[in-house]
């Protein structure tokens, strides 16, 4: 290569350079400004008495303290791992059975797909969460089902013991999203594998256990995280059914309705953003936990 063509191309490199910096540069914009300046700025106010009017005042670990000894907090924890770990197994199972089901080829798989994911739309909105607290209330719709046995059913949002299982139905039904990525998961794996086990004798539900979850192991990982955190950021559902309150008796005191308390009702947002470092701790640990514990069940194709 000449000297001429050395010189070429590094000043096309370098407008390339140029042109990438100028693509790029509205993305970089947001993560400083969007997402790791306010980081910043809360890991500071996590250390500080803040009410939003006044200038923060630093005062060390005083927020850390605060939470050894914070009752409510204790109850939002318990109410929330209580919902994630009963919530996002069985949301997984509803979803990989109906993802099995589809996977059979049943005519007017796109309509059935289409209907099935809508939930996942809806879910999180605010109208869902108005019509579950109607038709989970007294005079709802699940009493006036009952009622047709004869069973006075309670006012399901308003009891300590049920109120949060309502949230976790809610929950479930949402199933969507994941369905959709197992579908697509169920459609990567080879044919011949069945085929090969029929021949050999095995049954639908030897295949399942032996071909089908093993090799789905990497979506169902997947869904498992997504759905982990997810669940933990739940906001919506609790505040609309409890109006705000994480009521009765803090049974759906989500960890983030209680961040959101604190901050924006109380006015305690150094105590707020010390309390949404520790939701990260805690989503991080989770997390962390998932992917070392993935080694032993999770399984790949090379």
């Amino acid at each position: 290569m000449t000297a001429d063509q050395k010189q070429a191309l590094a000043k096309e490199r370098r407008r390339d350079s140029k042109a990438a910096a100028v693509f790029l540069a509205p993305w970089l914009l947001g993560l400083v400004g969007i997402t790791i300046g306010p980081m910043i700025a809360s890991l500071y106010l996590a250390f500080t008495d803040y009410n939003l009017l006044q200038d923060p005042n630093f005062t060390g670990l005083e927020n850390i303290q605060r939470m050894l000894g914070d009752e409510r907090l204790g109850r939002s924890l318990v109410a929330t791992l209580t919902y994630v770990v009963v919530s996002v197994p069985i949301q997984l199972a509803v979803a990989l059975g109906l993802a099995l089901l589809l996977d059979r080829g049943i005519r007017g798989l796109a309509l059935y797909r289409s209907v099935l994911y809508l939930p996942s739309l809806l879910g999180a909105s605010v109208a869902i969460a108005v019509l579950w607290r109607l038709v989970f209330g007294g005079e709802g719709l699940v009493n006036a089902f009952l009622g047709l046995f004869g069973i006075q059913g309670p006012a399901w949002v308003a009891e300590p013991d049920t109120a949060l299982g309502t949230l976790i139905v809610l929950h479930v039904w949402t199933f969507g999203a994941p369905m959709v990525i197992f579908l697509a998961g169920l459609r990567q794996i080879p044919r011949q594998y069945y085929d090969a086990a029929s021949t050999d004798g095995a049954n639908k539900w030897q295949q399942l256990r032996k071909i089908t979850l093993p090799l789905l192991s990497p979506i169902i990982f997947f869904n498992l995280v997504l759905g982990l955190i997810g669940s933990f950021q739940s906001f919506t559902q609790a505040f609309i059914v409890s109006n705000g309150s994480g009521g009765p008796a803090d049974s759906t005191l989500f960890f983030s309705l209680y961040l959101y308390q604190e901050g924006f009702a109380g006015f305690r947002m150094g105590y707020a953003s010390a309390l949404a470092w520790l939701l990260l701790i805690i989503i991080g640990a989770f997390t962390a936990l998932n992917f070392w514990a993935s080694k032993y069940w999770v399984f790949y194709d090379d």
